[in-house]
Order: C-alpha cells, then sequence, then structure tokens
C-alpha cells in the first residue's frame, strides 16, 4: 500500500513529457536510461502503459510492489499498467525496454486472439532455451532499429515487430513469480481505462465512467489520481487528443473528417479542443509533422 501511495507515476522513468504524444510504443536499450542514474532506476510505475524489459546479458535485482527478485541474462520482466517496479542492474547490462500504450497493446492482443485478455499481473520469464532467448532477443534488436529510423513504412514495420515479439512472449512459460492479485482500487482503474478506450469518441461525461465502473464520480477521481495521477477527465481528454494526433499524422483524413470521426458536431469545436490540448491548431500540427517526415524545417 505504501508504494501505490508514494511511488512516483511517470511516462518514461525520470521524465513526464519526454515521449511524442502521437507515439503509441518507445523504445531504447536499458543502458541509455539506466546509464544516467547510476544503473538504478528507483520503484515507480506507469499510467495507461505497458512494459518490457529485456535483459539479454548481466544481472538485475527487480522490484514488484513490495516484493524483491533476482534475474540473471537472458530473460525478461513484463509490467502491467499501474504495477509498481524498480530496477539495478549490474554495470554494463545489455537488453532493450519497450514501453506500449495501451490502445496499441490491445490491437496487438486482438489480433493475436480475438477473446484473449489484457496482461493483469506482472511476470518474470527465464530463459534456459537458447533458441528461444536469441528468438526474442532478434525481435527486439530488430524493433530497436526500425523504431529509430525514418524509413518508408516504418510504422508498419514497428507493428509487425511488436506483434511478433508480443506473440513468442505469450508462448514463453514465466518462471514463476506472480505478485498478490491487484487491489480492488486498481481493479476500478483498469476497468475505467478499458471503458475508455472503447468509448472515447463518444464524449460521456465523468459520471458515465463512475456509473458504469460502480463508483460515484467522486471515488471515481480518487481512484485515477492514485492510480493515473490524474483526474478522470484529463485522462479523458488526453485518449481523445491521441486519437486526435495519430489521424493528423498517419491519415489522409480532412480536419472535418478527423472532426467526425471522433464525435465533435462541428470542426471548429475540434480546432478548439485540440488547441487547448496541444498548444496549436490541426492544421498547423500536421504541417509541421510533415516537415519533420521530410527531414524539413518548418518555417521560422
Amino acid at each position: 500500500m505504501a508504494y501505490l501511495d508514494f511511488a512516483p507515476i511517470f511516462k518514461l522513468y525520470g521524465g513526464q513529457d519526454e515521449w511524442p504524444a502521437s507515439e503509441m510504443v518507445h523504445c531504447e536499450t536499458i543502458a541509455t536510461r539506466s546509464r544516467l542514474h547510476n544503473w538504478h532506476i528507483r520503484p515507480h510505475r506507469h499510467s495507461g502503459l505497458y512494459q518490457v524489459l529485456s535483459l539479454h546479458s548481466g544481472k538485475a535485482t527487480i522490484w514488484l510492489d513490495d516484493r524483491q527478485h533476482q534475474l540473471e541474462g537472458p530473460g525478461m520482466v513484463e509490467v502491467p499498467q499501474a504495477f509498481v517496479h524498480g530496477y539495478d542492474f549490474t554495470s554494463h547490462c545489455s537488453g532493450h525496454v519497450i514501453t506500449i500504450a495501451y490502445p496499441l497493446l490491445a490491437h496487438l492482443v486482438q489480433r493475436l486472439d480475438p477473446k484473449a485478455s489484457l496482461p493483469d499481473h506482472p511476470a518474470i520469464y527465464g530463459f534456459t532455451d537458447a533458441h528461444s532467448a536469441q528468438m526474442l532477443h532478434e525481435a527486439c534488436t530488430q524493433l530497436q532499429a526500425q523504431y529509430a529510423s525514418t524509413r518508408p513504412y516504418r510504422e508498419a514495420q514497428i507493428e509487425a515487430w511488436l506483434t511478433l515479439l508480443y506473440a513468442r512472449l505469450r508462448s514463453s512459460h514465466p518462471r514463476g513469480t506472480r505478485p498478490a492479485s491487484p487491489s480492488r482500487g486498481l481493479g476500478h482503474y483498469t476497468r475505467f481505462c478499458e471503458l475508455l478506450e472503447g468509448a472515447y469518441s463518444q464524449h460521456h461525461d465523468v459520471a458515465w465512467f463512475a456509473d458504469k465502473v460502480g463508483l460515484t464520480p467522486a471515488h471515481l477521481n480518487v481512484v485515477t489520481r492514485t492510480h493515473g495521477g490524474k483526474s478522470p477527465l484529463q485522462l479523458i481528454h488526453e485518449r481523445l487528443a491521441l486519437e486526435a494526433n495519430r489521424c493528423l499524422l498517419y491519415t489522409p483524413l480532412t480536419i472535418a473528417e478527423i472532426s467526425g470521426a471522433l464525435g465533435f458536431a462541428e470542426p471548429a469545436h475540434f480546432t478548439r479542443f485540440f488547441r487547448q490540448a496541444t498548444g496549436e491548431s490541426p492544421r498547423d500540427f500536421r504541417r509541421k509533422a510533415a516537415m519533420t517526415t521530410w527531414g524539413q524545417r518548418p518555417a521560422t
């Protein structure tokens, strides 16, 4: 309980705004971030993000909620949203950290098995089979290469490697570290996130979500602030803005068409919402993104 009360919530460890809002996946090596913190990642948690740590070589002490575990590479750690986790690595560990936003994770899960549910508990995977370990390491390495590239079809190739990685992970066998069942509050938060994922474009108010979860709006506010670090309304607006970003970046839809698809009565309402959420108009956001894609700088 103490961890849930006091463990900080990050998008990525060490900062709140490092991840571009339009991206639904982030990939980096273990050394990229851990070296900045003397190979020690203090216990923390993520809201709306699922994370996989692939330890190719080296050793790590792992905190999952209030329990400590040891892992020697090759191995993997799987952490769903809101679970407290931290790491102590030996110097010069090698491996990758892959962080996936839940909308993309849900898409991957449904693609592999329409009846499957999202992961609801952390797990540690230790590999004694060299072939399995090498296949997972290859998938992580290829994913990192595509993530860092600017080549055509980058998003499609990232999704393909993510799908392969998740399929290989699901077919592996956890070593047997499964913490206690999620708390009731975390269960309510997970249910809210599931509802939000299916209804973000319908513009329901907080009271609607609270009723579906089985809480009062005030209690739902406590739950989301405890497990997500933000109010329900903030999370609703963030999810809608995320979808708007992706529509502007990755589809040829006009702004009016995006406005309608996201449930806005008028394009002007959508433009006002987007400007409040991002600080710029949809048209300016799309123009700057297009120039960046082609390696140009926006005119000043």
